[in-house]
């Protein structure tokens, strides 16, 4: 929607300063921290994803350069954290059945990507 630039005469004169965007109608402001403020695990995007090929799909574009991590997580190559989920795996994970749940979980956190036929097959033990 906006770009802001530092202004004539500053050390980083026409850089981007600051940034505000818009994705599926939520507004953003994203701030040029420079090295002073660095990308952490603090903050995370998340996608949810209906099947299998959209967790891989995204899955694969953000750890191009960046890094897969742990139970869904993964870094992109500008160090943003994110999280590709599958749309069943939050409601698994809550589900009152708390060995279910377990089980489910137990799964997860033996996974980088997330495998919904894996998270499936151990919620039905």
């Amino acid at each position: 929607l906006s770009v802001m630039r530092w202004p004539e005469g500053h050390a980083d004169e026409g850089k981007v300063l600051l940034t505000t965007f818009e994705l599926d109608g939520v507004p953003f402001q994203a701030l040029n921290g420079g090295p002073y403020f660095k990308f952490n695990e603090a903050m995370s995007q998340s996608i949810d994803c209906k099947t299998q090929e959209e967790v891989d799909y995204f899955w694969e574009r953000l750890t191009e350069g960046g890094e897969p991590g742990q139970c869904s997580w993964l870094k992109d190559k500008f160090g943003v954290s994110w999280q590709v989920v599958p749309e069943q795996l939050p409601r698994l994970l809550q589900d009152p059945d708390r060995a279910k749940a377990g089980r489910v979980m137990s799964a997860m956190m033996q996974m980088g990507k997330i495998d919904i036929a894996k998270i499936e097959a151990a919620a039905r033990g």
